[in-house]
């Protein structure tokens, strides 16, 4: 089994470059396969959750040409079967979009329930709601999803919580539908603006992406295109709040200042220096940090991917913190991890109470999720003495290359599988 050894203490410093979004690159591949028409997507990141998907669409006759292992065309004419139960799909959440891709292109879709991080309740109701609004029905059997349609047929849908998942799904299928839809009270998030680029560059007509109302005309048909991801604000985010953990001074290339402006703000609160360019950030950590407090919210606020990340960065700094988690209740479980480092929180609900201490030492510890592994990594970074992770299978779920990218800043971190790497690692660092 891999882990992560790392000996801590040294701060970050360096140029990284960011990858292409996981988050939205999931839906888009969703998208591609709604053309019987070459479909070439750039700045794919390579990262496990990315290659499940495209075996999965390859094994419902897709064909799949990686061109890179940043780029990938897909030929969607042959699908000699809209039931995915592919076997390892149902361990990534973005499973789902393919529900309305193929709803919106066949009429009809089986798909496999999503797994994905263990964060906390992630509902289907509304995606539910949304398909039953365009005419289709609706079910769940043998841990699938079903829906069919004679025809479907635009409507106007409100979803009842704001919902990254069920705003994009809903918005797959009525780009195929008949008519005019409009969803009120959608997500805001930039992977759904990507999205509705991406299908509009096939021939849809979707307007309002990235508002709380979107507007579907319904097209007859979609074409093939070309298309590159937008930049990850959540591995930006990482970064960014690694070189505030380390007391470092990193500069984090290829991304959108303006899906970074919450983290960004928080890190100017706890007294970093902020510097933004036209499509880069760059931070600098200072050596007695301030407390603050945040709660997770909906794009544009504060994302709930980047609590654990701010969590660790609040722990190594001065006075009380509270951080407040509003969407996912299982957010938490990183806590225990840290506590064996020598943090200092106490978690009250969805509410946890950080008093700042002056450093963390080397332990070992577990990664529960994708987001909280991350936070792990960054932790062992700052901390004194050697640290090992283990379950890193979830931070490869979501971060491309991670350990490459933190060694050109200069960490000291190795991907080990043996008790024999780690000794030699240890030889080696000392």
């Amino acid at each position: 089994m891999e882990q992560y050894i790392i000996k801590g203490g040294r701060p970050l410093r360096g140029e990284v470059s960011i990858s292409g979004a996981k988050n939205a690159a999931l839906p888009l591949l969703a998208a591609a396969i709604m053309t019987d028409e070459t479909v070439m997507i750039d700045n794919l990141p390579d990262v496990r959750d990315i290659g499940v998907l495209l075996q999965a669409i390859e094994s419902i006759g897709v064909m799949v040409e990686r061109v890179n292992p940043n780029c990938v065309k897909i030929q969607a004419k042959n699908i000699q079967t809209t039931r995915v139960d592919y076997e390892h799909i149902r361990k990534i959440r973005g499973s789902y979009y393919l529900v309305g891709a193929l709803l919106g292109r066949f009429h009809k879709a089986e798909v496999v329930l999503p797994g994905g991080c263990n964060i906390g309740s992630r509902p289907i109701d509304q995606h539910i709601k949304g398909f039953k609004a365009l005419g289709a029905e609706v079910f769940i059997a043998h841990g699938m999803i079903i829906t069919e349609a004679e025809q479907l047929a635009g409507s106007h849908i409100y979803m009842d919580v704001v919902t990254v998942g069920a705003t994009i799904n809903v918005m797959l299928a009525a780009a195929l539908a008949q008519g005019r839809t409009i969803i009120e009270n959608a997500a805001k998030e930039p992977h759904i603006v990507d999205v509705a680029n991406m299908l509009n560059s096939m021939g849809a007509n979707i307007k309002g992406a990235g508002t709380d109302v979107i507007r579907i005309n319904g097209v007859p048909k979609l074409h093939g295109t070309e298309y590159a991801v937008i930049p990850d604000q959540i591995e930006a985010g990482t970064f960014m709040f690694a070189a505030a953990a380390t007391k470092g001074d990193v500069l984090v290339r290829n991304v959108i200042p303006k899906h970074l402006e919450s983290i960004a703000a928080k890190l100017l609160e706890i007294g970093c220096t902020v510097e933004e360019y036209d499509d880069a950030m760059r931070v600098v950590g200072c050596e007695y940090q301030k407390n603050t407090h945040v709660k997770t919210l909906p794009y544009p606020g504060f994302p709930t991917d980047m609590q654990p990340q701010i969590a660790v960065a609040l722990a190594l700094s001065n006075g009380t913190s509270i951080v407040t988690e509003s969407l996912f209740e299982n957010r938490f479980k990183y806590v225990d991890e840290l506590s064996r480092m020598g943090a200092k929180i106490t978690v009250e609900g969805n509410t946890a109470i950080i008093d700042g201490v002056s450093g963390f030492t080397g332990a070992e510890m577990t990664a529960p999720d994708l987001r909280a592994g991350a936070a792990l990594v960054i932790a062992a970074l700052a901390a004194e003495g050697f640290s090992l992770i283990d379950d890193i299978v979830y931070i490869q779920r979501g971060y491309e290359r991670f350990e490459e990218k933190l060694k050109g800043l200069g960490a000291m971190i190795e991907l080990v599988s043996t008790e024999k790497d780690v000794t030699k690692f240890k030889l080696k660092v000392s």
